[in-house]
């Protein structure tokens, strides 16, 4: 790659950042149409080996993705939001369980005291945020029902987005073609081998590790209400988008079950069937989600992703949320090729011989 040719894809770089910047608050369906759109591809590539057109591919993953997610809304929502309710109602409990038995036990065990804390005021200012949250859906189409454009900007985005992921899911091979073809003759092989890695890492994460978060959420959900438990479907889901850190997710939704079962029941022994749901859970995906889902990619550090979906956040908001795992995942390639250039070069030679020169 000649100096000409880094600068104009640094200058490349600097621009789209800025445009992204600039245009953030129209990004999101078109960045949320191009991820749904990477993820079906493969899906409709496959169909295509089995005889069907691109176009009649695209439609029946249309169909199938449009079907599943009107079933979410008719279904899954209105069970989420009753549990939600049955939640608040629980949150003094809680508390009252905190208070009760959590506090005596610190204390007698770890010479913890927290008798200065106001539990009162905590009770309040939770089950207060609690009531926000389960107004949260009212609240906001409330709010759009009082303004005619914003009603008609947020239909635009929703009709926006299936229209967008249409037309790219259609043309998606053909556009990848393209963009390899733009590229100068001598930076394309290349290109092309890092553009092959970054799939690999996006594929071994986003297509992989988030379709273990959405088994997981189904088999501790499942598992759970067969316990009876009345918020297994809320555990479950909580459980499943915290897995997208390994062991995160264990730990957080066998806590919030283990609470909610023993206030539930009132009985300790309901413990060790939470822990079997869980347990299930984990040799699962172990032994199969992982190995079949995600296999031995190599993926993002659980570390990278918290931090590139955080600085994504507070970067450029919604918008960096949905870029960031796509900008790690080049990050990742770039300084493993960055790393091996270094072990290749002169300098990492010349420390080496300087260190065995003494000797």
């Amino acid at each position: 790659m000649t100096d000409s040719q880094r600068w104009f894809f640094l200058i490349c770089a600097v621009i789209v950042g800025a445009l992204i910047y600039l245009l953030q608050p129209i990004l999101t369906p078109f960045l949320a149409a191009a991820l749904l759109a990477y993820l079906a591809d493969p899906v409709t590539d496959r169909l295509e080996r089995y005889g069907l057109s691109r176009t009649m591919s695209v439609v029946v993953v249309f169909l199938v993705m449009s079907t599943l997610v009107l079933m979410v809304l008719l279904f899954l929502l209105p069970k989420l939001g009753h549990q939600i309710q049955v939640m608040i109602k629980l949150v003094p409990a809680v508390i009252g369980m905190i208070e009760t038995r959590l506090i005596p036990w610190l204390q007698s065990t770890f010479g913890v005291s927290l008798a200065d804390l106001d539990w009162q005021s905590v009770r309040l200012l939770l089950t207060g945020h609690w009531q926000q949250t389960g107004n949260l859906v009212k609240d906001l189409f409330s709010g759009i029902g009082q303004s005619g454009l914003a009603l008609a900007g947020w239909l635009a985005n929703l009709v926006l987005i299936p229209v967008v992921m249409f037309y790219l899911l259609r043309d998606w091979d053909l556009m990848m073609v393209r963009i390899g073809h733009l590229l100068p003759r001598n930076v394309e092989p290349r290109v092309k081998l890092w553009a092959l890695e970054c799939d690999e890492v996006l594929g071994a994460f986003i297509k992989g590790q988030l379709l273990v978060m959405f088994a997981l959420g189904i088999i501790y959900a499942v598992g759970l209400w067969f316990i009876g438990l009345e918020l297994a479907l809320l555990v479950g889901i909580l459980a499943g988008l915290a897995s997208i850190v390994p062991y995160m997710g264990f730990i957080i939704g066998i806590i919030a079950a283990a609470v909610a079962a023993m206030l539930q029941f009132n009985d300790i022994t309901v413990l060790a069937w939470v822990g079997l749901v869980f347990a299930i859970g984990q040799a699962l995906e172990g032994m199969v989600l992982t190995p079949l889902l995600v296999g031995d990619k190599i993926g993002l550090h659980p570390v990278a992703v918290i931090f590139a979906i955080m600085a994504g956040g507070q970067l450029f908001g919604f918008v960096g949320i949905l870029i960031a795992l796509p900008v790690a995942a080049v990050i990742m390639v770039l300084l493993r090729h960055l790393h091996e250039g270094y072990k290749g070069s002169k300098l990492y030679a010349m420390e080496s011989v300087e260190q065995d020169g003494p000797s």
